[in-house]
């Protein structure tokens, strides 16, 4: 296999799961509002061009499937077939096996047949013709369809042998559409050309009663390998019989094939009609200049549209932005070398460098960042196949789309919604009898939205359910352990419990949760982004999870900090502000780690203390004061350097596990300066002081 074939059948691959997750998207638009025609197109057009390139790069099994699907989507495109939910389950389950299909491919895994077969015949059975159909739909096209005659130009293109079809197949499926003469157009390939494989153009005239769409859809596997033009001459029952039949200049002038100006040097020299218009006084030269210009401007942004987006693999942006990193840990020692030279000469093109890479920091991220609606558009099927499991009625809200969030943290984002997105399902939202009992509407609600908020984006899980009980989450929580019978705990603080490691208050385990798997899932994995997770509730009214994230994993601005020789980063986007602690008031606090700042007491972390770190503190330390959920809480330090543009480092295997610590980073002179995980910080402090309550100290 040739790389250029390896590279085509990746292009389908990646172009087809495109599709796939067009259908689906289509599908649920369409199931609510079955009528819409366009949405019925766009279904047929994405399986016939699987179909269609699938058969092209030897995915038989793909193209031989398709086509009974394609088959079936016609017969609901002409209007034959209706949509109802059994229709529309057997799309969603014909997409799901092309899905199998695709993946089976690329891993050589075997494929259920029988799953096929099923959805081949109930696809058979949903479109097959009731008695006298075929008598209805003869009449209805005699009596409404309209035949129309088009004029085709078909021009391939140099490289149009790359497609891989053979332009007799195109020719052949428009003849299959009705009516076609066909004129190949050869003067234009010369000896050499015509000793390799090139094509001549061809004009065809095609009689038929199909739209335009169905024509282009003959075209829509080559349309990157040839230049297509489509237009209506006229409807049969336009005709007008008093009119005269064009003249032939018309018709060449309108195909394109000479330009009125021959016509005129042929006929006599007429003028353009721009200056005739000029000279009959019906329009000014100045308007004429104005439209002139207009027709430039539309025709240069259409060109440019063409090429406006290109596909890059991911691979090769991952590899760019660690280059980029690279470049800002260069450019960083480099103004530290600049700096201790002092040579005003060097200052100025540093100082330039300095700019230009973190303008070319910001447009790389800005590359990597991508509407959160992809994302959101795959939940609508979860909702809707797990309500109909559960025999639930729910809808899904979706808002914010388009807000933009870095592509690695959208890739890990999936699986935490997925948990939450469920949970809502078969934990909140009640069956319709008991919703309606309780005076709601039988159709339950599930709000996914995200909105910019300063450095991050905030994922807000709403839904209209049951709510949080929490008297049955406090006896759970006995029951399990995971808290003592006379702990007194604030309401929230026991909404928070449903995040600890096996919690669940399903009565029964089933294939949808009871195993008190999912919640930790979720929240060891937003803190894993640096995000934090926050839960309010009200009984009978639902259930809110407000998910916080940073926008970027690769670079952040942090604060740089320095606890004796050792360096530290903390992120900005938590820090609120920054004071002083003198030992003064260190000695006031009575080794209770509180200190008064603007009127509410601050608890702090003194990181010598947590991290172990030896030497004395200076006379006047430095507190960070952080915001963790609703906490506000002060990490003290030795020294604040200031704000550093933080290129992220994973940490080594051994220093994976290392408490506290959520990355590293390397300084303009080498140094390595870890990357504080705050909410992981304050939860190990807490936990430490818990410990030191409880033995009486």
């Amino acid at each position: 296999m040739t790389n250029q074939t390896t590279q085509f059948i990746d292009t389908f691959r990646q172009e087809a799961d495109e599709l796939l997750a067009e259908i689906e998207q289509t599908v649920l638009e369409l199931e609510a509002q079955p009528n819409d025609q366009e949405n019925v197109n766009k279904l047929f057009r994405a399986m016939h061009t699987i179909k269609g390139s699938g058969s092209m790069f030897g995915f038989d099994e793909i193209a031989a499937f398709s086509h009974h699907v394609e088959t079936a989507l016609d017969k609901v495109r002409s209007g034959t077939v209706t949509v109802n939910k059994a229709m529309i389950d057997l799309i969603l389950l014909s997409r799901d096996h092309i899905q199998t299909l695709l993946q089976s491919a690329e891993t050589g895994s075997p494929v259920d047949q029988t799953a096929a077969e099923q959805i081949i015949r109930g696809l058979e059975a949903a479109t097959r013709s009731r008695p006298g159909e075929k008598e209805r739909k003869s009449i209805k096209e005699d009596a409404g369809g309209v035949e129309q005659v088009y004029r085709i130009r078909f021009a391939p293109l140099p490289d149009f042998g790359n497609s891989g079809v053979d332009p007799a197949d195109i020719l052949n499926e428009l003849c299959s559409l009705g009516d076609c003469q066909v004129v190949p157009q050869t003067e234009k390939i010369s000896a050499a050309q015509q000793q390799e494989q090139s094509y001549p153009a061809w004009d065809i005239t095609l009689t038929t009663r199909h739209d335009e769409n169905a024509i282009r859809d003959v075209f829509i596997f080559v349309q990157d390998f040839c230049r297509i033009t489509i237009a209506p001459i006229e409807a049969a029952e336009t005709y007008d019989l008093d009119s005269p039949v064009p003249l032939l200049g018309e018709i060449l002038v309108e195909r394109g094939d000479v330009a009125p100006g021959d016509i005129e040097e042929v006929m006599g020299g007429r003028k353009k009609i721009g200056e005739l218009l000029v000279k009959s006084g019906k329009v000014s030269p100045d308007k004429i200049a104005s439209a002139l210009k207009e027709q430039k401007i539309i025709d240069q942004r259409r060109a440019a549209a063409k090429a406006a987006t290109i596909r890059v693999p991911s691979e090769k942006l991952d590899h760019l932005v660690n280059l980029v990193g690279e470049l800002v840990i260069t450019q960083a020692r480099l103004s530290q070398v600049a700096q201790n030279i002092s040579d005003m000469e060097l200052a100025g093109p540093v100082e330039e460098v300095e700019r230009l890479t973190a303008e070319l920091r910001d447009v790389v991220l800005n590359i990597r960042m991508l509407p959160i609606g992809t994302t959101f558009s795959k939940f609508k099927r979860l909702v809707r196949d797990l309500a109909d499991t559960l025999g639930k009625e729910i809808e899904l809200v979706t808002e914010g789309a388009e807000t933009e969030l870095d592509k690695t943290v959208i890739e890990r984002l999936n699986d935490p919604l997925v948990h939450l997105i469920r949970n809502c399902i078969d934990h909140g939202i009640e069956p319709p009898d008991q919703r309606s009992a309780k005076g709601k509407p039988a159709t339950g609600m599930i709000r996914l939205s995200a909105a910019h908020q300063g450095a991050e984006v905030i994922i807000t899980i709403q839904d209209d359910g049951k709510g949080l009980d929490p008297v049955l989450i406090r006896e759970k929580s006995i029951e399990k352990g995971l808290m003592a019978p006379d702990a007194k705990l604030s309401e929230k603080e026991i909404q928070a419990l449903i995040f600890a490691p096996g919690f669940s208050t399903a009565e029964q385990v089933t294939n949808v949760s009871g195993r008190g798997v999912g919640m930790d899932v979720v929240k060891r994995e937003i803190d894993s982004l640096g995000g934090g997770v926050e839960i309010s509730s009200k009984k009978d009214l639902g259930t809110t999870i407000r998910l916080s994230l940073p926008l970027t994993l690769a670079i952040i601005d942090g604060l740089l900090v320095k606890v004796d020789a050792n360096f530290f980063v903390l992120p900005l986007s938590m820090i609120e502000e920054c004071v002083e602690l003198t030992q003064a008031q260190a000695r006031t606090t009575h080794g209770r780690n509180m200190i008064p700042v603007r009127g509410e007491l601050v608890p702090f972390i003194r990181l010598r203390e947590f991290f172990d770190l030896p030497g004395i503190a200076p006379e006047i330390e430095h507190i960070a004061i952080v915001q963790v959920e609703d906490l506000r809480v002060g990490i003290v330090v030795d020294h604040i350097i200031g704000d550093h543009q933080t290129v992220i480092k994973s940490l080594g295997k051994v220093y994976q596990n290392a408490e506290g610590v959520s990355g590293a980073t390397i300084m303009g002179d080498g140094t390595v300066a870890l990357i504080l995980d705050i909410p992981e910080l304050v939860r190990k402090a807490d936990q430490e002081e818990e410990e030191l309550i409880a033995a009486g100290k």
